[in-house]
C-alpha cells in the first residue's frame, strides 16, 4: 500500500494545491487514521470489525481477521484521501481530469485484495485445497501470458458459427474490406424495403447475433426486414494503408449499393452501431453531396457524430498523442504505416472499468485459481480486430481531436466536401444513460447536428447490455420524450421525458415499420443472378483472429 501511495505522490510532484485544502486533508486523514489505529488495537480477537461495503472486501475473512480488515480500511482510507487530493488539484479541466484517471487507476491497482500476501480469502482457499488453487492459478497465468490477455471467460466454451453468431444467412458479397450477410427470412411476409446494419469495425459484428434469445439481428428479421449486415475484414499487414475514406467508399457505399441492386429498392432502412453509425452517417453524407439519398431511415446506436465531449476517452487526446500515432501509424510514418493492434484497443478498453474487466480477473483466475465462467459478451469482448494506421489516425485527428465531423464543408471524404444536414431520412438516436465509452449526453448531440425528423431514446444501462436488451427478458428501461421536441441541452430533453419499463427495442421496432413500406413475400433464395451465396453466415471474415 505504501508504494501505491509512493507512485500517487509522484503523479501530484509539481501540482499545485491551495494551503487550506492540504491543510484541511491532512488534518481529516490523522485524524481518520488514528480512529482506525484506536479502533484495531483495542478490538478484541474474537470480534469481527463491522462489514466493509466494498465488494472486493465482501468475504468475511476480511473483518474476521483483524489485521485484514485494517488493511481493507486503511486502503479505502488512502483511497478516499487521494482522490479528495485530485479534486483540489488547480489547472485546467482536463489536467485535473487526467489526474483524477491517474489516480483511480493506482488506487485500484493497489487493493490489498490483488496480492496474495494481503488477501485473507484467498489464503484461506490455498490452505483449504492443499494448495491446489495456487498452483491452477499458475496455470492459468501461465495459459493467459500465452494468448496475451487476461482471460474473461471460458474461451474454449465458444466457437463463432457454432453456438454464437448462429442466425441462418449466406454471405452474398464480398471484397477486400467486408463480407456482406444475408439473413434467411422468418416471415413468410417481408417489408419492401431492406434493411441493412453496419457495426463498428474495431468489434466483430456478431455482438448483434451472440444467442438467438438476445440477437438485434434475429429480433429485426423475425420483424419482417429483410436483413442484411457487414462482417468486416480483420486486418492484417496486407491493409496497413487502409484509409477512412476506404471504410466509406469500399465498404459502407458499397454495401448500399449491393444491397440495392439485390433488392431491387431505392432506398433502404440503415442502422449503424458506435463507430458503424459514425462510418455509415459519413457514408450517407458522402452520398447526399452527390445527389444521392438512399437511405429511407437511419437508426444511430450509442453512436459519436459531435466529438464535443466524450467522457473519459477525452483524456487519451490531444495533439501530441495524436502526433505520435501519425508518426508510429499513419500514411507518412518514418518506417510506413502500422496497424493499430486489436489487443492494444481491447486493454484500453478493459481499463476504463479496471476492476470489473482486469482485477476481478487477476484475482479469481491467479489468486484463487478459479476460471472465469463462459460468457458470451465476454467472450466477444476479447475476440479482439486490429486497425488499420491512416484510418485510424484520420478518425483519431477528425473527430475526437479536431471535431470536424459535424461541421458543414469542413471535411472533404471521398471527393466531396460533407454536410451530414444535407442527409434526408428521418434518425432514430438512441444513447445508454451509463455509458462510458459514448456518453449518453455526446449522443444526443447528434441531435443537433441532423436537420430532419428526429427521435432521441435513451436506455438504461452502458454501452453495450443498453444495447443488447432484448424484450422477452424485461430488462431495465428506457426513456422517451413526452413530446418531439429536442432541446439543445440534453438535460431539459430529460427533465421532459418519461420512464418506461422494459426494453427499447420495442420502440424502435414500431418506428422502423413506419419506413419499411409494404409486405412482399419473402425471396425464396439469397442475393440474385448477379450476387449468389458465396457461403454460410457468418463467414469467413469474422472468423479471423488478431
Amino acid at each position: 500500500m505504501a508504494a501505491g501511495v509512493g507512485e500517487a505522490w509522484k503523479v501530484f510532484s509539481g501540482l499545485q494545491i491551495p494551503v487550506q485544502s492540504w491543510a484541511q486533508l491532512q488534518a481529516d486523514y490523522v485524524k481518520q487514521a488514528s480512529a482506525l489505529w484506536n479502533e484495531a488495537v483495542t478490538q478484541k480477537p474474537a470480534e469481527a470489525a463491522p462489514k466493509l461495503k466494498d465488494r472486493r472486501f465482501a468475504d468475511p475473512s476480511w473483518t474476521s481477521n483483524p489485521a485484514s480488515s485494517f488493511t481493507a480500511q486503511l486502503y479505502l482510507l488512502n483511497a478516499q484521501t487521494l482522490n479528495r487530493m485530485a479534486e483540489q488539484v488547480q489547472g485546467d479541466e482536463k489536467t485535473r481530469a487526467r489526474i483524477r484517471f491517474a489516480v483511480q487507476q493506482m488506487i485500484d491497482a493497489a487493493a490489498p485484495s490483488n496480492f496474495l500476501a494481503l488477501n485473507p480469502e484467498a489464503q484461506q482457499l490455498a490452505l483449504q485445497t492443499q494448495g491446489e488453487s495456487i498452483a491452477k492459478g499458475m496455470q492459468l497465468l501461465l495459459a493467459d501470458i500465452q494468448r496475451g490477455h487476461v482471460s474473461q471467460t471460458d474461451e474454449r466454451a465458444f466457437e463463432v458459427g457454432k453456438n454464437v453468431a448462429t442466425t441462418a444467412g449466406d454471405v452474398v458479397f464480398e471484397n477486400e474490406f467486408f463480407q456482406l450477410i444475408e439473413y434467411k427470412p422468418l416471415t413468410k411476409q417481408v417489408h419492401e424495403r431492406p434493411f441493412l446494419m453496419v457495426p463498428p469495425c474495431i468489434n466483430k459484428f456478431y455482438i448483434l447475433d451472440l444467442q438467438p434469445e438476445n440477437s438485434l439481428i434475429r429480433y429485426a428479421v423475425e420483424q419482417g426486414h429483410r436483413t442484411f449486415v457487414v462482417s468486416w475484414r480483420n486486418p492484417d499487414e496486407s491493409c496497413v494503408h487502409w484509409t477512412w475514406d476506404d471504410y466509406v467508399e469500399g465498404a459502407a457505399i458499397q454495401a448500399i449499393q449491393v444491397v440495392q441492386e439485390i433488392t431491387g429498392s431505392e432506398q433502404i432502412n440503415t442502422l449503424g452501431f458506435c463507430v458503424g453509425g459514425t462510418i455509415l452517417a459519413t457514408a450517407l453524407g458522402v452520398l447526399a453531396a452527390r445527389g444521392e439519398q438512399p437511405a429511407a431511415s437511419v437508426t444511430l446506436l450509442t453512436t459519436l457524430i459531435d466529438f464535443a465531449s466524450n467522457g473519459v476517452l477525452d483524456l487519451f487526446v490531444d495533439e501530441q498523442s495524436v502526433k505520435l500515432r501519425d508518426m508510429t501509424l499513419g500514411p507518412d510514418a518514418p518506417k510506413g504505416p502500422g496497424l493499430l493492434k486489436g489487443q492494444e484497443l481491447a486493454t484500453t478498453f478493459s481499463f476504463l472499468r479496471p476492476n470489473d474487466l482486469v482485477w476481478n480477473y487477476v484475482v479469481g483466475n491467479y489468486l484463487k485459481g478459479e476460471a472465469p465462467p463462459a460468457f458470451d459478451l465476454l467472450y466477444w469482448n476479447g475476440d479482439s480486430t486490429n486497425m488499420p494506421g491512416p484510418m485510424y489516425c484520420w478518425y483519431l485527428r477528425h473527430t475526437y481531436l479536431q471535431n470536424e465531423l459535424k461541421l458543414p464543408g469542413r471535411l472533404t471524404v471521398c471527393g466531396e466536401k460533407l454536410d451530414l444536414g444535407k442527409i434526408q431520412a428521418p434518425v432514430y438516436i438512441y444513447g445508454s444513460r451509463e455509458d462510458h465509452i459514448v456518453p449518453w449526453d455526446a449522443a444526443y448531440r447528434s441531435t443537433q447536428v441532423f436537420k430532419g425528423e428526429k427521435r432521441f431514446v435513451l436506455g438504461a444501462s452502458g454501452h453495450i447490455a443498453g444495447v443488447i436488451n432484448p424484450p422477452a427478458k424485461g430488462k431495465r428501461s428506457h426513456w422517451i420524450g413526452k413530446t418531439a421536441a429536442l432541446p439543445a441541452d440534453h438535460n431539459k430533453w430529460f427533465e421532459g421525458a418519461v420512464e418506461h419499463p422494459g426494453s427499447w427495442w420495442t420502440d424502435w421496432s414500431n418506428w422502423l415499420g413506419q419506413h419499411a413500406g409494404e409486405s412482399k413475400p419473402a425471396p425464396k433464395a439469397p442475393g440474385n443472378r448477379k450476387y449468389k451465396a458465396i457461403e454460410p453466415a457468418p463467414g469467413r471474415y469474422v472468423k479471423q483472429k488478431a
